[in-house]
């Protein structure tokens, strides 16, 4: 039983859903997430919701990035095991 189901969901709430992400040069992702996780280590280029494109540079294992992407890109990404949270 969920008794905050009828709460809203603020960007300060604790995340409900993920699923995996496979970059792409072309294709945004399904869902604007709250979160992205890196499970393997490396680098990660996105396209932030405002539209910017940005590298990160050696992200850890195991770190979780408070960023909304609209899309991960293929090109530029060596970080593995991605997930997006909402």
């Amino acid at each position: 039983m969920d008794t905050f189901s009828s709460h809203s969901q603020s960007l300060n709430a604790p995340i409900r859903s993920g699923a995996p992400v496979t970059p792409s040069n072309s294709a945004d992702l399904p869902v604007l997430p709250r979160a992205l996780y890196i499970g393997g280590g490396g680098d990660i280029s996105m396209i932030l919701a405002g539209g910017e494109t940005i590298t990160l540079k050696s992200v850890p294992a195991g770190a979780m990035l408070p960023l909304r992407a609209s899309r991960v890109r293929q090109t530029g990404t060596t970080a593995t095991a991605l997930v997006a949270l909402w």
